[in-house]
């Protein structure tokens, strides 16, 4: 809580506060779009479901030495972190399954892990290889 060590934090942070605080409302909007589209979409893809309780951690709340503001915020950001890693899991699934092929080489981008598994980026024989001739079905 780095926040408790700095100097004249209250009237620094105060405007800040609505919008950590409202925030929670597109995100609750926004996760249960996801967790519509993952639980249609998944299934129907025959992708497995990923299991929401594994990125999602509410327990510093708990914490009898803590004011309920920092409790709010607790939850908040144990919420907040954790739907967002699993909405990465999803949309990496997501891409996995519709385009598995790597991003151009950049010095400025950063790959995420499961692109490891992806065919390299311009290469026309890994990409046949790997997709064209396994091809089933009239769609793409």
């Amino acid at each position: 809580m780095k926040y408790m060590t700095r100097k004249n934090r209250f009237l620094r942070h105060m405007p800040a506060m609505p919008f950590i605080t409202l925030a929670v409302i597109p995100i609750i909007i926004l996760d249960i779009w996801i967790e519509l589209y993952h639980r249609i979409a998944f299934p129907l893809y025959r992708i497995p479901i990923i299991k929401r309780k594994e990125y999602i951690k509410i327990d510093r709340h708990k914490l009898p030495y803590l004011s309920w503001l920092q409790k709010y915020y607790c939850v908040f950001c144990g919420y907040a972190n954790g739907i967002v890693k699993y909405w990465v899991e999803i949309f990496a699934e997501t891409e996995a399954f519709w385009c598995g092929i790597k991003h151009e080489n950049s010095d400025t981008f950063k790959d995420q892990e499961h692109h490891a598994e992806f065919v390299p980026f311009g290469d026309k024989e890994a990409y046949e290889e790997e997709y064209v001739s396994k091809k089933h079905g009239f769609l793409f």
